[in-house]
């Protein structure tokens, strides 16, 4: 069997592609073949996702494949995924997360703590903005998208002091050099789910059973309990979310970042890790009655 495996066009999709494929062959020696998309989300630049329906333009193009069974997996960014996935599909495998954290990506190497009074930083990310304003309330937010390569090549162009991007998408392209510094995961809350790829199929595919044996169990239940957070407070692109979870044995610890009536409200909780998707529910509804 010659697995087909959906994914974008950008470099960095198809270099999240090729981690996943180099997994299925070391597990089980089973051919791939790569089929490369264009989706609504990667077309329409010159507007930001919640203008044009949000972050489901990344993903549902490349469901369509897998419901015409022109691809067995498809290979997503979780961060793109919305909370409720179709009856029809299941996310088969999460495999280990790489390096969650946000990163400033400086014109001059001037780290953002640093950067001169009223200085203009690229992001289209309500959740980095408002963030960022917190860190530094006299910043000037210029909307930028476009894949990475875009983001950096735009400092330039519009002659920005820099720009934020995920870690991981940096590290797995091999573009650590550019990092000017990281951001603790405490100072700017990561998107739900950042750093971890998801192998979605259909519910009845024969790929599950290939796939599965690249699950991380410790990143599934990260995440889903990041998104019961997401999916309790219905949060897509069109609010300003993060939350991150992370696991000390039996403990779970979730902090995560919400906005209400113009005001970002941070919360915290711990429990036991068997509760995960209570964690993130709960952790919501101490957000909502802050």
């Amino acid at each position: 069997m010659k697995l087909i495996v959906a994914t974008r066009k950008s470099s960095l999709a198809q270099t999240q592609t090729d981690l996943v494929i180099n997994m299925i062959k070391e597990k089980h020696n089973v051919e791939c073949e790569k089929l490369l998309m264009d989706t609504l989300g990667d077309k329409i630049l010159d507007k930001t996702l919640d203008k044009i329906g949000g972050k489901g333009l990344f993903v549902k193009e490349i469901e369509m494949a897998l419901l015409e069974d022109r691809a067995h997996i498809a290979v997503h960014s979780m961060k793109d995924v919305p909370y409720e996935i179709p009856p029809m599909f299941t996310m088969a495998a999460i495999p280990e997360r790489e390096d969650v954290r946000d990163v400033f990506v400086s014109r001059d190497e001037t780290p953002f703590m640093e950067l001169p009074k009223g200085a203009k930083v690229g992001t289209s990310s309500r959740r980095r903005a408002a963030q960022l304003k917190l860190l530094r309330p006299d910043v000037e937010i210029v909307p930028i998208r476009g894949n990475v390569q875009t983001r950096i090549r735009k400092i330039q162009e519009l002659n920005l002091h820099g720009t934020i991007l995920a870690a991981a998408g940096l590290k797995r392209l091999n573009m650590e050099n550019v990092i000017t510094n990281y951001f603790e995961a405490m100072d700017i809350v990561p998107a739900i789910g950042q750093g971890a790829l998801g192998l979605e199929t259909k519910v009845e595919s024969e790929a599950i059973e290939i796939v599965k044996d690249i699950e991380h169990r410790k990143t599934r239940i990260c995440v889903e309990a990041e998104r019961s957070f997401m999916r309790e407070l219905k949060g897509d692109c069109h609010s300003t979310i993060g939350a991150y979870a992370t696991l000390e044995k039996d403990l779970m610890y979730v902090v995560g970042i919400y906005e209400i009536g113009g005001r970002i409200i941070k919360k915290d909780i711990e429990g036991n890790t068997e509760a995960f998707e209570e964690l993130g529910k709960n952790l919501a509804k101490k957000i909502i009655n802050a």
